[in-house]
């Protein structure tokens, strides 16, 4: 620093204000308060369907009409007959329990019993673990 005159600062004061609140801030119940104690004029009002559940309630009637006239039985595709012999077949060919052959292809027993049983919704990527594990080929033979 050169310069043989005293060092003086220029500072100036910067003021930091909080933004105005907006709309859901003014709601705010806090908000309310503060401007009832500080004597501002506050507006109510209240909201015709307030209260009562009649949006909801107006279009069940038509939604309630059209569940009872769809007559379309819809299920989930099950695990075929032929699948799940294939698959308890070529599991019994390699002295494995079901255990053992989910514990092999990292899945849960359940999912083993739940295909040999024909109750799971059939999986390609697990088709495909079973197929690896197995050494047989499980899908294509339709």
């Amino acid at each position: 620093m050169s310069g043989g005159g005293p060092i003086s600062q220029d500072w100036e004061p910067v003021v930091i204000r909080k933004k105005a609140p907006n709309a859901a801030a003014k709601k705010d119940e806090k908000a309310v308060n503060a401007a009832r104690r500080a004597g501002a004029e506050i507006e109510t009002v209240k909201k015709s369907t307030a209260g009562t559940n009649k949006a909801a309630s107006s279009s069940t009637s038509l939604n309630t009409r059209k569940l009872d006239e769809e007559t379309e039985n819809l299920a989930h595709d099950r695990v075929p007959t032929e699948l799940k012999k294939a698959i308890m077949q070529a599991r019994m060919d390699k002295k494995l329990t079901q255990a053992q052959l989910a514990q092999v292809i990292n899945e849960k027993p359940q999912i083993i019993q739940e295909y040999e049983s024909g109750k799971a919704i059939p999986n390609q990527q697990i088709i495909g673990k079973l197929e690896r594990a197995l050494g047989v080929k499980l899908r294509g033979k339709k």
